[in-house]
């Protein structure tokens, strides 16, 4: 019979079993179940709960099953549904009705929401070092490039020229602000909810402080109730987990048309790629294609999440159980993200003499024409109109922006001085580009070393 069973007289259905199971997909929680019915029982103890003898033995044998756990050497049966019952029928096994004693003052409700909440702490951290990880890897390579020039793009068609480097650094800002995300979405994950019970606490002299204390959370929760209905927490990692994943997505769309015959700018390792079954001269980026359809994972994984407690009454439903078949797969893609791409963007070579090339398109200077006669004190929606007609000239008469005589360019840009054909400069023009967050060498070396050095102290 369960554990939960005394009230019952018949046998639940086989395919009741099946489908209500969750050791399946939370067996995965073992250290956490143990590490918090560890910290449970020695409170129990020391509050005199159970007897000092029963807590010794019964966390004695709690570290014996996790061996066993660790070592494979522990039967699951979905009979008895999920790892809380798993854990505390080994203990009934082994101690007797000693064992039993581990329940005493909780409930699967507020046990199953403190293993979540220590799972989610521990791989939040460890998603945090795989992003700063991941930065190290965009800040390396940018700062081996730190003069390469390349064509930047707004609407995916040429607009100024920006570094190769500049252009990493703004993937290193995104996985900045995910790592933070992650790192404030722990604060709200480090709340204990021990000792709320199934929905209003206990009648037992329970001491949550201790526990708190013993399993290195930062407070106790304030609400019995809120504490087995909230899943927020696991909402919010999701959420960031999604907009990370989001990042990377669009990264791998910029390395997929950087590794394009038509752009040809970079070269992926062949260790990051694969080829076509039929074509055998193909060499396809599917790393960054695959992340693109595992981001969307991700994104629906916060979706489930979202949808799962948005019609919930209070407090704990069973439909909680699939929170972490969502939850888990989101970690899982992730840190599945994070072990290949700071390899695969340590071995990426750009390719210097095509992005040159594309970068020397004299278009992609436009806006400094403007830019100069607004210097020279023209209003700038005037400069814009007058640089505009000087495009349409250079068009109607197949010329590139450089081609045209001093004389030719005032028919549309009368205020033009001799200094306006060396605007055509895609150095001169990242030159001058020397403001805070600029595309300007000397501001991205700034940023390079900014990086260099602040990740050096992360993890």
């Amino acid at each position: 019979m369960a554990l939960w069973g005394g009230r019952f007289s018949g046998q639940t259905q086989a395919e009741v079993t099946r489908y209500s199971e969750s050791i399946s997909f939370d067996k995965r929680l073992y250290h956490c179940d143990i590490a918090g019915s560890r910290a449970h029982v020695k409170m129990l103890a020391r509050q005199g709960i159970i007897p000092q003898a029963s807590a010794d033995a019964i966390r004695a044998e709690l570290l014996e099953i996790e061996k066993k756990i660790d070592n494979n050497d522990f039967a699951f049966d979905i009979a008895m549904e999920d790892i809380h019952m798993h854990i505390e029928s080994a203990l009934i096994a082994k101690l007797g009705p000693e064992g039993a004693r581990v329940h005493s003052g909780r409930s699967r409700n507020d046990q199953v929401a403190l293993d979540i909440r220590l799972y989610l702490r521990e791989e939040a951290d460890k998603i945090i070092s795989g992003i700063r990880a991941f930065q190290k890897a965009l800040v390396k390579v940018g700062a081996a490039y730190p003069e390469l020039i390349m064509p930047g793009f707004t609407h995916l068609q040429h607009a100024q020229v920006v570094l190769f480097a500049h252009h990493l650094l703004a993937y290193v800002e995104m996985l900045d602000r995910d790592a933070e995300r992650i790192a404030d979405c722990r604060k709200r994950i480090n709340v204990m909810p021990l000792g709320s019970g199934a929905i209003a606490g206990s009648t037992l002299p329970l001491d949550r402080e201790e526990v708190c204390r013993e399993l290195g959370f930062a407070r106790v929760t304030r609400n019995s109730m809120d504490s087995v209905a909230d899943r927020d927490f696991a909402i919010e990692m999701a959420s960031a987990l999604a907009i990370f994943a989001m990042h990377v997505s669009r990264l791998s769309e910029d390395l997929i048309l950087w590794s394009s015959q038509e752009f040809d700018f970079i070269e992926l390792d062949d260790a990051f790629c694969t080829g076509s079954s039929l074509m055998p001269q193909k060499k396809n980026p599917d790393v960054c294609e695959l992340t693109r359809g595992k981001s969307a994972r991700v994104c629906g994984d916060l979706t489930a999440l979202l949808t799962l407690c948005k019609g919930l009454p209070m407090t704990y439903n069973r439909d909680l159980q699939e929170d972490k078949v969502a939850l888990f797969d989101a970690i899982d893609t992730v840190e599945q993200i994070l072990a290949v791409y700071p390899p695969m963007i340590e071995t990426m070579k750009p390719k210097a003499d095509k992005m040159a090339q594309a970068a020397s398109d004299p278009a992609l200077m436009a806006t400094d024409l403007a830019e100069k006669l607004v210097e020279l004190g023209v209003p700038f929606r005037d400069a814009h109109r007058k640089v505009g007609s000087f495009v349409k000239y250079c068009k109607e008469h197949n010329q590139k922006l450089n081609e045209p005589t001093l004389a030719e360019m005032r028919e549309t840009i009368p205020e033009a001085t001799e200094e306006f054909p060396a605007l055509f400069d895609p150095r001169a023009s990242v030159a001058k580009r020397d403001l805070t967050g600029g595309t300007g060498f000397k501001q991205v070396a700034k940023q390079l070393d900014f990086w260099q050095k602040e990740l050096e102290m992360t993890k």
